[in-house]
């Protein structure tokens, strides 16, 4: 439930690729950077597209703040096109101009085209996995009866769409094995549909639902339980605010029309519901929140015909999640009263008397627990780095699992016959591999990894604290080749998000391998505002408290350039969504310290955040500018508003895509608009925005690699470095 609203898949895009030329000595992985200048790459000034300025003042607790740009907002208007059709001819023509461009998006797929795998889970007699095949722009859903062999097709999203925009999102198997539920989502928006299907025969039924959103699908019977928003009207249905979300129960056979609502709050349509059904399906369960961290908690036993829900908490102070179910009691994570977490349990007879079964552990934080074939499997974050916890059912007799490495663990799902269960191991220079965990034996055994042509051993991973503003220690990952040249020359990729409790695990990337092959240095720095280190870590970076992400990140290339990594020609700062928040704040507020900015779909008008779609879930993180305090601290960074004119800022590629419903691309036209005329140099400032696309979530494989290529060359013509693209791969 925590994580409903959260901006989701987290946008690690892994996104550069640097050609480091003329090493003076074979074991010197520095770079010459001389062979051709800015001047001569930026000898033609850009003439950017005309940006109307409309008389558009707001009044916000007194004060008057101009918007001219506002017209940019409504993105059916024909001006907003013709400006988005004019910007990305002047970004795509200066991309053009870039001469290693198509041999780098060649690169890139070479170096993609692996068959991916994730982790098997088990369902009545079959094993279901995903599996991409090089690359296919969706995974494929395959299931068999023996591992041993590969089995069938049983859901192949490629098939949705000539273009493969249109993604698999939440899926469920009911608990008799009879019938299939999965919502899919169209050019990257967060709307879903709901389908089913037959899993004996494989047909779809006729069952359809619209217009879900932030769902789950929670069995019972024959039928399920989803959360929805009234049809909105369809040229707003990627900007307005979603309000009023009800909880419906769907039963098979029956047009939508007819769902049942199951609950909904009229008097407070800000709201949104979580519904879940144990696996044995005796309870439903329903969370509400209305910002990204915080729900209340109800519960109903759907095995008594006069059951109602029983209120569990009633505010929105903490989160807590369902995660098992046995007998009369149920289990919950949750950080009420516990920071870095603890798992609960309590009899539905005595919903308010909670027994630990995990308690919260002083440093580490409990990322997830499942229970399985008769165990209880703790996931710990550490420091940043997995650590598994194996014990009985009742949180006794703690054994650690040990892992293949310093990384990140993810997995040790199933049910409670299972004998074995799955988990997935990766790091920054380690494939995500696969294994197979017997229970009974308590061992671990790889059971797939991926052919992919990467000497892991010619790389090193460093794990450092530097000090922020404030002198907290702020742990980085810093990831190059081995026997790399502190020569304060190296081009260097920072990477960072710090926001909404969610935390950047050490986690790999296929396509930045052509970086790191070629001496590249990445660097990825956990600010606070993520949850690292629990709630305390979060609430160091929320709220009244948010310049302290942006301090983080600026202390951490400042740590790169004072430790001979990089220096302030060299370095390029990316984030995505709150990411891309981060690097228009930390940009305009340090335009010196950077040579490359990359804003990615992020939310750069914080005033007006709130005004569009479920922006006003976010102020639990920003704050609202209904509220004097929190206006006055956010337009202190809001990096629509903090552009000084004559300034020279980095280059700048702004990123989005028209489908974005979750930040609305106005935020990035607006910016792009606002720091063009701002902007004093020969920089180039551009604006990408994608066509059928939205978020980052589902995208297509073609669409990543080609946002991938385009990236990359602007990042390296911009830092004066030139691929070598011959290296052949063994695909």
């Amino acid at each position: 439930m925590r994580r409903i609203l959260l901006f989701g898949v987290l946008l690690l895009l892994g996104l550069l690729l640097f050609k480091m030329i003329k090493s003076k000595k074979p074991n010197d992985t520095s770079v010459d950077v001389t062979s051709f200048t800015k001047a001569e790459i930026n000898n033609q000034p850009l003439s950017y597209p005309q940006s109307r300025e409309d008389d558009v003042v707001d009044t916000y607790h007194g004060k008057e703040i101009s918007d001219p740009y506002r017209w940019l907002e409504d993105d059916y208007s024909e001006d907003t096109k013709a400006w988005v059709t004019a910007q990305n001819k002047v970004t795509f023509g200066y991309l053009d101009k870039i001469s290693f461009r198509k041999d780098l998006r060649k690169r890139l797929a070479e170096i993609y085209n692996y068959t991916k795998y994730n982790a098997p889970s088990k369902n009545g007699d079959f094993y279901y996995y995903f599996k991409q095949e090089g690359l296919q722009n969706q995974s494929v859903l395959y299931r068999t009866k023996s591992l041993e062999n590969e089995g069938e097709v049983f859901l192949d999203p490629n098939s949705f769409s000539s273009e493969g925009t249109v993604a698999l999102g939440t899926m469920k198997i009911d608990k008799d094995h009879n019938h299939f539920a999965y919502s899919i989502s169209r050019a990257g928006s967060d709307w879903q549909e709901i389908y089913v299907k037959n899993m004996a025969d494989g047909q779809l039924l006729t069952d359809t639902i619209k217009w879900a959103k932030f769902t789950g699908i929670a069995w019972k019977d024959d039928g399920f339980y989803y959360s929805a928003y009234p049809a909105p009207d369809e040229k707003l249905a990627l900007t307005e605010a979603n309000k009023a979300m009800k909880v419906y129960y769907h039963k098979l056979g029956t047009p939508q029309s007819s769902d049942k609502i199951i609950y909904e709050d009229p008097k407070n349509t800000n709201k949104y519901f979580g519904a879940s059904t144990t696996e044995d399906e005796r309870f439903l369960v329903i969370g509400a929140g209305v910002g990204t961290s915080g729900n209340d908690l109800q519960i109903q036993d759907l095995n008594d015909r006069n059951g109602r829900l029983i209120t569990v908490i009633d505010d929105f102070e903490s989160d807590i999640n369902l995660v098992h179910s046995k007998g009369d009691e149920l289990y919950f994570m949750t950080n009420r009263d516990a920071p870095n977490w603890r798992l609960v349990k309590f009899n539905i007879n005595s919903p308010n008397n909670w027994e630990d079964v995990i308690k919260e552990d002083d440093k580490a934080v409990l990322r997830s627990a499942s229970f399985v074939g008769g165990k209880l499997f703790a996931n710990y974050m550490d420091d940043v780095k997995s650590k598994i916890i194996r014990m009985d059912e009742n949180g006794k007799n703690p054994t650690e699992i040990k892992l293949p490495g310093i990384g990140t663990a993810s997995g040790f799902g199933g049910k409670k016959e299972h004998k074995e269960t799955f988990y997935v191991f990766n790091s920054m220079i380690q494939p995500p591999s696969i294994y197979r965990y017997d229970i009974e034996s308590n061992t671990s055994t790889l059971f797939k990894t991926p052919d992919i042509d990467f000497d892991s051993e010619a790389y090193e991973t460093k794990q450092v604290f530097y000090p922020s503003k404030d002198g907290t220690k702020i742990p980085m990952f810093i990831v190059h080749k081995k026997g790399l040249t502190l020569n304060g020359n190296n081009p260097t990729w920072l990477y960072g998000y710090g926001g909404f409790n969610i935390s950047l695990m050490p986690s790999f990337s296929s396509v930045r391998l052509a970086w790191l092959e070629q001496g590249g240095v990445y660097a990825l720095a956990n600010l606070r505002g993520g949850g690292e280190y629990g709630d305390a870590w979060h609430n160091a970076g929320r709220l009244l408290n948010k310049q302290n992400v942006f301090d983080d990140f600026i202390a951490a290339a400042e740590y790169l350039i004072a430790n001979k990594y990089t220096n302030s020609d060299k370095i390029a700062i990316h984030g995505g969504s709150n990411g891309g928040l981060l690097v228009g704040a930390c940009m305009t507020q340090r335009p010196d310290l950077f040579q490359v900015a990359l804003p990615a779909v992020g939310v750069l008008d914080m005033l007006r955040y709130e005004k569009f779609t479920i922006g006003y879930a976010w102020a639990s993180d920003y704050g609202s500018m209904k509220e004097k305090e929190h206006f006055d601290n956010v337009l202190k960074f809001s990096p629509l508003h903090n552009l000084k004119p004559r300034t020279t800022y980095p280059a700048t590629m702004i990123l989005t895509a028209d489908h974005d419903d979750r930040v609305v691309p106005a935020h990035s036209f607006k910016y792009a608009a606002a720091l063009q005329k701002a902007h004093e140099g020969d920089n180039p400032v551009l604006i990408r925005v994608d066509v059928d696309a939205g978020h980052g979530a589902g995208k297509p494989t073609a669409k990543t690699l080609d946002e991938y290529a385009d990236v990359m060359s602007f990042m390296m013509y911009n830092m004066g470095v030139e691929p070598d693209l011959t290296r052949e791969v063994k695909n």
